[in-house]
Formats: structure tokens, sequence, C-alpha cells
């Protein structure tokens, strides 16, 4: 709970045997290994029974290109990081959720959400916060909330800067969902799983063809399921996506595709961590770490008041013309909407409650509804300038977004207003106020909420155009550029009817050099920018506010406030050996801002004098080490320092550097890794190993009133999945996933200040798969 704080960082082989008679069925699979490089001769008099013998089916566990068009060359020739999860990758690993699958990729970790800042996804790339920089095929979905995989084919992160590819935000990278669409064949599979916690899940996914250019896919989920080592959260939700394709395989192709996503949960609100504050002689400075009274299955909810419901819809129609088989014109529009609600119970550690075996229910709480227009028109293809080979991309992108968010508040059983502030007193609601050690979430509730009907009203209106192009100078040289620049207008009017807006014009570029040591063999060098202006997140997330009167401290000129910077830098390698079936890649990096909004000493002005640095190392090893072993791995170290956040502008701390100048980055441990192996011993079998796990990172900063610094952060782990998959035949198998093997206790995710996030326990799921 507390520590000494003596430093200033953080620390393919194989066959299928099928027989057309099961007589010697088992003889034959079992010495089918010794002779798998033959070829099955006809069958005469006397003869065995026909045995098929067929080479396991090759897995694009190392993609050659990323889905997205401004990516003009290959991945080996991109001079830039690029994570590709495949769908082979995330249904090995029973991976659900976005977040799950993020976790395959190193360097990601989470932030947690609260009120202003919402409940959702919110992954960290490189030390920035990725909230606002998560993309449905290449269209940016901001609207905060929890994102599924059945509709997911593949997963994509880019890291380093890179506002020239997706446009505003991107500090530290962005993410891409490339979702399913119908295709040229006739299929239907279906999942069914049951597990530990009440796990209960069910997919479908059926493609069919109407007629030889017509195709239709459908897919569909229900899940149902409790949180393995927690007494109280429960995440219930289904979601449907159909998908339409006219023109396949001919040069005009048009798919028209919807998504229906509803979540009704019982939120998690974490466990407090213990409050340095309540400490007496202290002496040194502190990092606190979350406690849960001695039980991981405490929870300090309360289910009469709790809910996290979301509702999500995605309607986007794709037309796509080919000029040749290198030259075409895509046109992508996309409206989505979007509709949070939820009032969870955030254990508040700030009054002292924890250390007298007391935990405030403080409730946090959120209504919400985003709405965005987006279309975007891009032209791709091939040419030659002299003895200079052009791969490009150019592209015009206009959006409109809105969103409202508006909270509750609370009220007796006569309709008396209930602060929502400390009540672990005597005399007060004793249902906002539990034990430490032994809460009860079914405690009475005879209050009730009310929403607030006071609406924050947010719009942008953004126009962009972009042109990449990958340069093929010799065989050996090649130049990657691209350049973006965004019209962007933004404005706010808060709860009492005031509009604030401003206009900022952002222009931003990728450049790399690649110089290929052999065909399947480069090294790289590259440099890239993003730019964060205020109201980025629409409200969906920890943005700068434009609003002057808004917050606990009022930033009077917030709307006069310029864009945020952040450069990036790399130098790299990338191989791709084994006839490119496996991929190994490296590079060195570094993020700085240099602009950072900062508070200035007044208290009550900002300027963009702050100052950011992170630098790393990444390693990657993604595809088929022998034909019977996988492997999808990386490591990534980041050195990161908050080199100037500005000052404490009030109290007996007034003109000191604010808490964490000179620490780390909150939510960037020094170290973070990530392993899926699978081993195929046999055609029908195969076994897969994860290995999970980060050092210490840091939530959050803050003073004691005598000047300590206390550090709020969560311990470093390893946590170790198992899986093993059978074929019983060509359409029928199952899977069994081991999550957290050994029930390691640890915390997924941190908040700030007040409350971190637990992580599942040993979760045992079997999955039944049909395929036909």
């Amino acid at each position: 709970m507390l520590e000494n704080h003596t430093t200033k960082k953080n620390d393919a082989g194989g066959l299928h045997c099928e027989l057309t008679q099961i007589v010697i069925a088992a003889g034959l699979c079992l010495s089918g290994a010794a002779v798998h490089a033959q070829q099955p001769s006809a069958p005469s008099a006397g003869t065995l029974p026909t045995v098929n013998v067929e080479a396991a089916q090759e897995v694009p566990l190392n993609p050659q290109t990323s889905s997205r068009a401004k990516f003009t060359a290959p991945l080996i020739d991109t001079p830039k990081t690029v994570n590709v999860i495949p769908q082979e990758v995330i249904e090995q690993t029973n991976s659900v959720t976005l977040t799950d699958a993020l976790r395959l990729s190193p360097g990601i970790t989470f932030g947690s959400g609260e009120g202003g800042n919402p409940m959702g996804d919110r992954p960290f790339i490189r030390g920035s916060d990725a909230q606002g920089s998560i993309y449905v095929d290449g269209v940016r979905d901001i609207a905060a909330g929890s994102r599924e995989m059945f509709n997911v084919e593949s997963v994509e992160v880019v890291k380093g800067a890179d506002s020239a590819y997706g446009g505003r935000g991107g500090a530290g990278g962005s993410i891409n969902l490339t979702t399913k669409t119908a295709k040229k064949e006739n299929f239907i599979s279906g999942d069914v799983s049951l597990g530990n916690a009440d796990y209960k899940r069910a997919t479908v996914d059926m493609n069919r063809m109407i007629n030889d250019t017509t195709a239709f896919r459908l897919n569909a989920m229900v899940h149902d399921s409790e949180i393995a080592g927690r007494e109280g959260p429960q995440n219930k939700r289904w979601g449907i996506a159909p998908t339409i394709t006219f023109g396949l395989g001919t040069a005009d192709q048009l798919t028209l595709s919807y998504q229906h996503l509803d979540v009704d949960d019982m939120p998690d609100g974490g466990i407090p961590y213990y409050n340095a504050k309540t400490i007496p002689g202290m002496t040194s400075d502190v990092t606190l770490r979350p406690t849960n009274g001695g039980n991981r299955e405490n929870w300090y909810g309360l289910k009469a008041r709790d809910k996290r419901k979301e509702q999500s819809d995605l309607l986007s129609a794709n037309y796509e013309h080919k000029f040749s088989d290198t030259n075409k014109v895509r046109n992508t529009l996309r409206w989505s909407g979007s509709e949070q609600d939820y009032i969870w119970t955030q254990p508040d550690d700030s009054q002292g409650n924890v250390a007298n075996g007391k935990v405030w229910r403080r409730f946090n709480s959120r209504y919400s509804k985003t709405y965005t227009l987006q279309n975007a028109t891009e032209f791709t293809g091939k040419a030659e300038t002299g003895s200079v080979k052009h791969s490009f991309a150019l592209g015009l992108e206009l959006s409109t977004e809105r969103s409202k968010v508006d909270s509750y508040s609370m009220v007796d059983a006569n309709g008396n207003a209930i602060a929502n502030s400390n009540q672990c007193v005597t005399g007060l609601s004793p249902y906002m106020c539990t034990s430490l050690t032994d809460p009860n979430g079914n405690d009475p509730w005879t209050g009730s909420m009310v929403r607030a009907n006071a609406f924050t009203n947010y719009k942008t209106d953004t126009a962009s155009l972009y042109a990449f192009d990958t340069l093929t100078l010799t065989p050996q040289w090649i130049v990657n550029g691209g350049l973006r620049y965004d019209h962007y207008k933004t404005s706010l009017v808060n709860t009492k009817g005031v509009e604030y807006g401003r206009t900022d014009n952002l222009l931003n570029y990728q450049l790399g050099v690649v110089y290929k040591l052999q065909p399947d063999a480069s090294v790289y060098a590259s440099i890239g920018s993003s730019s964060t202006p205020g109201n980025a997140g629409l409200g969906q997330g920890a943005d700068s506010t434009i609003d002057p009167t808004g917050g606990r401290t009022p930033i009077t000129n917030a709307d006069m406030l310029k864009p945020e910077k952040t450069r990036s830098y790399e130098l790299g390698t990338k191989w791709d050996l084994m006839d490119k079936r496996l991929g190994l890649t490296a590079a060195i990096f570094r993020n700085e801002t240099t602009n950072a909004r900062i508070t200035d000493p007044t208290g009550n002005t900002a300027s963009m004098a702050g100052k950011k640095i992170v630098n790393g190392l990444e390693l990657g090893a993604t595809g088929r080490v022998t034909r019977q072993v996988d492997v999808f791995a990386g490591y990534t170290f980041m050195d990161s320092e908050q080199k100037n956040i500005g000052t404490v502008t009030s109290g007996a701390l007034a003109g000191r550097p604010a808490a964490g100048t000179g620490e780390a980055f909150p939510n960037t441990p020094r170290h973070s890794f990530s392993l899926w192996a699978n081993y195929r011993p046999d055609a029908k079998l195969t076994l897969g190993l994860g290995a999970f796990g980060q050092s210490e990172a840091n939530g959050g900063y803050g003073y004691t009133t005598d000047g300590h610094l206390i550090t709020r952060g969560i311990a470093g782990y390893v946590r170790l999945d198992a899986m093993a998959s059978y074929k019983f035949n060509p359409n029928l198998s199952l899977q069994v996933n081991i999550q957290n093997l050994t029930d390691k206790e640890y915390y997924a995710s941190t908040y700030s200040t007040h409350y971190a996030t637990p992580a599942a326990g040993r979760t045992v799921i079997a999955t039944l798969k049909a395929r036909f």
C-alpha cells in the first residue's frame, strides 16, 4: 500500500488426416507425420481406404501490407513501427474486446475513466493518451465506449506521432480496426463459449453469394459474463453487423455496411489507493498502492444505483472504382451515433476514510450523445517519372462531429439533494459509505438519480487534404513522405449557454528514408509530427477545454491557446525471413512535446511552454518460426520524463514545480512485453502459451502539505495464458483458453488520483467452433 519512494523514474507444418472410412483411422493419423510428403496413390483392390493428406493452412501472422492506403509501401518498406494484430491471433487468444486485443502490442498501457474523462477504451501509446485516436476502417471513431471484436478482421497500431495519417491527435500513435466484409465464397461459422465466472458467449459469421458479383455477410454476437475474482461487476452486450457488396471482381464495387452494439454492464469502480495524507510524521517521498482490504473480490459499488449502458451505430457506404490494376478511387461515407449512460461508484481515497477502514461511495456519472458524418475520398495508384517509381495516395476528407454531455445528481426519497461528498461520518447517508474489508454491494438504496439536463454541447467541422508518396529511387533507396492539412473549426457551448470557439489550420508531415539491405530487409530513419488542438476529443476524452470558465480552476485564456505539437523520430530495421513467413523488427524512437499546455504561476492562465520527452526501444517478431511453431511477440522500453509541466499555483507550495516534474509519464512503464506462441504437434492439435507483462506504472502525482512527493501507481506484473485447440474434423473444433493461468493478482489500469482497476482472475473458457 505504501512504499518508500527513492527514485525519480519508473523503474505449419503438421497434417490433416481425413479418412473416407473409419477403419484404422487412429493408426493412420498417428503415423501421418512420417509420410506427410508422400502423395496418395490411386486405390486398387485390396488396398487401404483413401487417405487425404493436406498441409497445415498457412496463416498470415506476418502481414505484408496495411489495410490503409495511406501506407503506400509494403510494411517492410514503411519507415515507421506498425503492429498488425491478425484475426488468427485474436481468435487464438480469445480476445473479445479491443482492450484484450491491444495487450498483444507492447508499449500500450491503459488508463481509467472518471466523470469528465469517460469510461471506455483509453489506451496509451508511447506515453500519450490515444482515446481520441481510434479509427474504424480508416475513419475516426471519436465516441467514448468499449469496442468489441466480433466484427473485426484485424487491428493495426501505428506508433509515433501520426497526424499526417489521421488528422488531429495521435501524439503517440493511433489504432485502426478493420471490419469484416462480404467475400466471394459461401460459408457459415459459429462459436459457443462457456466458462467460469458464469461466462457465456455465442457468435455467428455467415457469408453468402447472391450472384456472381454480389455477396452478403452477417456477423452477430451475444455475451454475458461476470469477472473472475470480483464480486459484483458484470458484462452484458450484444451486437449485429450485416454487410452487402455489389460488383465483386468488377471495376466498380459498392459495399453497404451497418454495425450495432448494445452494452449493459454493472461497472467495476476499482480499488482505492491508501491515502498518504493520513500517515503522520512522513519524512520522505512515498509511492501509494491500491488496497482491497485483504480480499481481491471486494467490490465497492452499489447494485441498486450503479449502471453502464452504451449503444453505438455505424452506417457506411464504400464505393470503389478501378481505372486499372494499380490505380483506383475510393469514397467512404460514414454516419455514426453513440449514446453513453452511466453511474458508477468510485471508491474515493482522498478524505482519509481508507485508513479508518471505510470507503466513501462517491458516484461518477455521465450521459452523452455523439453524432458524426464523415466523407473520405481517396485516389491511389502507381506511376513513373523517369527512373523514379511512385506509389501514391491523394485524399480529401470532410467531417462534422457533434456531441452533448450531461451528468446526474442524487436525491433522497423526499426529493432533497444529497451531496456527492464524503459521507463516511456519523449521521449521514449510510449507503454512501461501506466497509473496506467487507463491502456489501446489495446495501439498500432509497434515493434516486436525476439527470441534471445541463448539457455541454460540442461541435467540430474539419476539412482535410493529404498526399503520400513512396519514391523508389533505386532498388536500394526509397523515400517515403506525406503531408496533411486540416482546417479545424471547433466550438463549445457550456451549461450557462455561453459559446466559445476557435479555428486552427494544422499542417503535419511524415518523412522517411529506407535503405534496402536486400529485397526482404531494410533499415530506415523517419520523422513525423502531430497536432492536438483544444476540444480535440469533442468532450469524449481527457482533451484540453476551450472554455475559459470550465473546470475547478478555470483557465481564462483557454480559447486562445494554440494546438500542442509533438514530434517523433525513429531509426529502425525490418527483416522478412523464411520466405516472408517470419518478420523481425527493431526500432529506437524519441517522442517529444515542446509546447505542452501548462498552468502559469498566476493560476488563472496557461501557456504553451511545457516539455515532455520519451525515448525508447521496440523489438518485434511475428510469424512462423518452424513448420510447427508460430510466434507473435514484442518488447518495448520507454524512458519518459515530464521536464516542465507547470508550477503549483496556490497554498504554501505556490511557485514550486508541479508534482510529477522530472518524473515518468503517467501510464508509461519502462518495460513492457507480450508473447503469444503456438505449437502444432499434428494437424489436429494446437497448443498455445502467452506471457504479458510490464514494470510498475504511475497513475499520477501530488504533494503532501509539507511538500513530500506522493506517487500513485500500480506494481509491475507478468501474466501467463494458455490455450489448447483440437480439430475433430474440418468442420468442428474445440478450443480451451486459460487466461491468467496462475491467478495472478494485479491491476490492469489506474486513474491519476483515486483508484486502480483490478484485472480478472483465472478465467477458463471452452469454445466449440463449427465451420461449414
